[in-house]
């Protein structure tokens, strides 16, 4: 029998919220941060174009596991519009497909936002993630197709409009899942028949984290290589850090990188939490059911949260007053 591999990295755990750059990709802010932290495992909780900036949540080790809640969350938003053009790719990365001397007034964007605020129908645009007969539509655009993408079901709680010139408005907008900001800047822009691309894009907020989390690449190569703000550190410094500690296999202090992760639980803020006791997570972690105690207890519940002294022990169902583990958490 082949020997299974020892895993490489550290089991190290949290949410790490990336206040990612213009230019960088999800997938390469995931392997950054994987690297930096030496994590045994990473993923992101929502796709951030390369040329849109701000939160990108990336969960590490066991926070993997709660991702799922994070994606789910709402998002703002801050977008600025250009008027005047439409592009392929709905932002500033495609050639002009469309183009109009119209331009909209401030009362004429205003008198639009009802018509995008709740629950509306909204086309991905053609270069986007989407899966058509088993292939990304922007894979099937970049070939030069043109492919019918479905429109479906998304909500939007609030569009505010933040400022207003004659050839751009920014926004900024409260969503859910699956909502595409480059869709709005296109059929705003069609509706107004003036046109219209993105710009601009920066996710401020993914719900349960604020801007308040945010954490940049800087900060973190400052912390993981001890090279800090006060020293005036600039991209050589952190750069011979880094080719220091790769070219020889010294012990690094990682309490200041660590520190700056939030914990897992914080994803589950959502669900209803429950506190147990030590004798009760040690049967909850090796997959049995417990009775909850307590009178505040719920009886019933889809999806609950339990806790010992502060910690995750598992996601599951309450159902007549027992906890039954569906997702288990290491101690």
């Amino acid at each position: 029998m082949a020997r299974r591999g020892k895993k490489k990295g550290r089991p190290i755990s949290g949410w790490l919220i990336l206040d990612k750059p213009v230019g960088m990709g999800s997938t390469e802010a995931v392997s950054k941060i994987k690297w930096l932290f030496q994590a045994e495992k990473a993923g992101h909780a929502g796709t951030l174009d390369p040329l849109a900036s701000g939160m990108l949540p990336i969960a590490l080790g066991e926070a993997t596991k709660t991702v799922p809640y994070v994606q789910d969350g709402a998002k703002i938003y801050r977008f600025t519009v250009a008027w005047g053009q439409e592009r392929s790719t709905d932002d500033l990365e495609g050639p002009v497909t469309k183009e109009s001397d119209l331009r909209p007034s401030e009362a004429q964007v205003l008198a639009l936002l009802p018509k995008y605020t709740g629950v509306i129908m909204q086309t991905p645009p053609q270069f986007s993630a989407i899966k058509i007969a088993g292939e990304r539509a922007y894979d099937l655009a970049r070939d030069g197709a043109t492919v019918d993408i479905p429109a479906r079901e998304i909500e939007i709680g609030r569009l505010d409009i933040v400022e207003h010139s004659a050839d751009h408005t920014v926004f900024e907008v409260e969503c859910g899942k699956g909502t595409y900001v480059r869709s709005l800047a296109r059929d705003m822009g069609r509706d107004m028949g003036c046109f219209g691309h993105i710009s601009e894009l920066r996710r401020v907020e993914v719900e349960p984290f604020t801007s308040e989390d945010f954490v940049t690449i800087a900060e973190l190569e400052a912390a993981r290589f001890g090279v800090l703000e006060e020293d005036s550190a600039d991209a050589t410094d952190i750069a011979d850090a880094t080719e220091a500690a790769d070219a020889v296999e010294v012990p690094i202090d990682f309490d200041a990188i660590d520190a700056l992760l939030v914990d897992t639980s914080a994803a589950l803020d959502c669900l209803p939490q429950i506190a147990i006791s030590d004798d009760a997570a040690t049967k909850i972690r090796l997959g049995n059911p417990v009775i909850i105690r307590g009178r505040d207890a719920p009886v019933e519940a889809e999806e609950a949260c339990a806790t010992a002294r502060g910690k995750l022990v598992a996601i599951g169902a309450i159902e007549q007053g027992m906890f039954k583990p569906k997702r288990v958490f290491a101690g």
